[in-house]
């Protein structure tokens, strides 16, 4: 499919079959050099341990073409150390840094034309992984992995702007409290995928998991980080085992502090205290944030900010963040990775 057939505008979160992927196995105790392929389809043992026992993991992270026309990775190095984490966690072999970096580098150059053009508010999304393959039926680690890095065009995740959005906390856990909610795993995807259901069926974006010890403190939104802005302008986001540490959440804490001046607490999110905040959202790879417009709990929707219209410090946030992703502000020192 040439880019030509592309209709940028019309960019959404979808499977795009693109140019080339990168492919490594391990086998032998290493990482073999690996390669660009055009095949888009792996042949796996039927007795691999990613489709019985849940061993794999995966990232996500986004190449953006900058103002000047080069090409911007994002903080790659947190991407490649957040996969190290998960693959400690499930007894998989880390893939290096450089390694990593330099497949999605490969993956991006080889899908130059699938990049969206600056000013479309689209970029490159990238999914690595890493799955135990190889013959096996026992619950132990594969007797080899296969690491791949695919790419697929995305638009901006909000046409016509950023919008805020209701979530509702649901009664189910998307990880047990010394789980693997901290990793990058599957099977925290696969556990979220019914209550999230539910609450859009209900009329929500998504459910709000609260931590799976009290179910006192608000941990994750969907698939995303929560934070909250307090009248007194502090930043605040759940810290806690169970939480997947986003990328995102990183940049936006440092950025909250170095750049808009508030002060910046990691801590608990007490589900019966949202009064404190004036303004709420989730962050994550794909939108940026979502400001929370509202939350429901036990059939009261409590409202932040507003539920049409998006904070300022919020707003402001966004705009940098975005701002550095697409080279039109000067980030902080090794941010942004040029391709």
């Amino acid at each position: 499919m040439g880019n030509e057939s592309i209709n940028w505008d019309k960019l959404g979160f979808d499977y795009i079959k693109t140019d080339k992927r990168f492919l490594s196995t391990w086998r032998d105790g290493q990482w073999e050099k690996g390669t660009l392929t055009e095949d888009n389809v792996l042949h796996i043992s039927e007795g691999s341990t990613a489709l019985h026992y849940g061993q794999q993991c995966f990232e996500g992270l986004k190449a953006y073409r900058a103002k000047d026309g080069s090409i911007n990775l994002f903080r790659p190095d947190q991407n490649a150390a957040r996969m190290q984490r998960s693959c400690t966690r499930l007894l998989m072999p880390h893939v290096p840094t450089d390694m990593f970096i330099e497949a999605c580098k490969d993956v991006v150059r080889a899908n130059e034309r699938f990049i969206p053009p600056y000013g479309t508010g689209g970029a490159l999304y990238l999914r690595p992984f890493v799955i135990g393959v190889g013959d096996n039926i026992g619950v132990r680690a594969a007797p080899e992995f296969i690491f791949s890095v695919f790419c697929i065009p995305v638009g901006p995740y909000f046409k016509g702007g950023m919008k805020p959005h209701n979530f509702v906390i649901s009664s189910y856990d998307r990880a047990a409290p010394q789980g693997t909610g901290a990793a990058k795993v599957g099977g925290n995807y696969a556990a979220s995928m019914m209550p999230g259901a539910e609450a859009k069926k209900n009329g929500f974006a998504d459910a709000i998991y609260l931590d799976p010890l009290t179910h006192s403190k608000i941990e994750e939104v969907g698939s995303a980080n929560f934070f909250g802005i307090t009248h007194d302008d502090q930043f605040i986001t759940p810290k806690s085992p169970s939480v997947l540490p986003g990328i995102t959440r990183l940049s936006l804490i440092e950025l909250a502090e170095s750049r808009l001046g508030l002060k910046v607490t990691e801590g608990e999110v007490f589900i019966d205290k949202l009064d404190q905040f004036k303004e709420a959202g989730a962050c994550g790879t794909a939108a940026v944030i979502t400001p929370i417009g509202g939350i429901s709990y036990q059939n009261k929707l409590h409202v932040f900010h507003s539920e049409t219209e998006v904070g300022p410090v919020t707003q402001r946030l966004y705009k940098e963040l975005t701002g550095i992703q697409f080279g039109e502000i000067e980030g902080p020192a090794g941010w942004v990775v040029k391709v």
